[in-house]
């Protein structure tokens, strides 16, 4: 026998741990969770071989190594590329009847960082500009910003045709803040978000079973406070280039940030001084801060605090 063979009555320990609270972990996350949480140390081939034993792990069969791939080269600094997306996973495993939501998070291509992940009801408008809000006044303005071609980001492709000016409200308040979103034409041009989502659908799920967490609410605080942080430590990487390419607002922008990111939607102002919006009909006093003439043609704004407004 080696001498560095487990001992016997620690071994049933583990494969206890392992069965109780870990049994659908990976070896190398199963031997994290060891130690953090019952300061079991070992190798992780140890705990992997110990997996394979019990059958709570198969090994991964290998790949088929003739076929040449390359790796897209990281950017070189920090805030140069950020790639964003959603992804819509049954996360808090249905606990307290949750069902499936929509995870959203910008990671940054040249050091792999999760810069900004929240969990919200859908990729709507709405929510993905209370995202970008809360991101750029944290963070700044990225240089790009790498997307798929979800409909809140692009339009459709029959409509661009016919109209090479039309954009989304995404693709009109980026323009206003001179970030270029940049659109990807296949899920495999955007791998580094993808393979996020992929680790955090196995890492990110099982922590918060862990947990027992099952709201928004907990898990956006359980990501900001405990995760990211953690995980920004053990995964991402030095960029080739230490200067951060991400923008301050300017004090336009900050003052400007709820009216860019908001859904905006051209009306007529009617003869008798009114406005037609979603079934209500707005009345403009006499008195306005602009001229306003019958027949102009107004925007108006749906701000994320659900208030209107009627810009000329």
């Amino acid at each position: 026998k080696s001498h560095n063979k487990i001992n016997e009555n620690e071994k049933k320990k583990i494969i206890e741990l392992l069965n109780k609270h870990y049994p659908d972990f990976g070896p190398t996350f199963a031997n994290e969770k060891l130690f953090e949480n019952h300061k079991i140390n070992h190798d992780p081939k140890t705990i992997r071989q110990i997996m394979i034993d019990e059958g709570l792990w198969q090994p991964r069969k290998k790949k088929n190594r003739s076929e040449h791939r390359s790796w897209r080269e990281r950017k070189a600094s920090y805030g140069e590329l950020v790639q964003f997306d959603g992804s819509y996973e049954h996360w808090f495993e249905d606990r307290n009847g949750t069902g499936e939501i929509c995870l959203l998070a910008a990671i940054d291509d040249a050091t792999g960082q999760i810069i900004e992940a929240k969990f919200d009801q859908d990729e709507g408008v709405f929510p993905v500009f209370g995202f970008w809000r809360q991101y750029l006044e944290k963070h700044g303005k990225p240089r790009n910003i790498y997307l798929d071609k979800f409909s809140t980001y692009k339009m459709g492709q029959k409509a661009a045709v016919e109209n090479h000016d039309l954009k989304t409200q995404f693709q009109r308040a980026m323009d206003e803040l001179k970030v270029e979103p940049i659109f990807a034409n296949s899920p495999q041009a955007k791998g580094r978000v993808e393979r996020l989502f992929n680790t955090l659908q196995d890492r990110l799920v099982k922590e918060m079973r862990l947990l027992n967490l099952d709201t928004s609410e907990e898990a956006n605080l359980f990501l900001k406070k405990v995760f990211i942080p953690q995980f920004n430590k053990r995964f991402s990487v030095q960029p080739r280039n230490e200067v951060n390419l991400h923008t301050p607002l300017t004090v336009k922008e900050q003052k400007g940030l709820a009216n860019i990111l908001s859904r905006q939607t051209k009306r007529t102002v009617q003869n008798d001084f009114t406005v037609s919006f979603k079934n209500q009909w707005y009345q403009l006093i006499k008195d306005q801060p602009a001229t306003v003439c019958k027949k102009d043609e107004v925007i108006v704004e749906e701000r994320l605090d659900n208030s209107i407004y009627i810009r000329l």
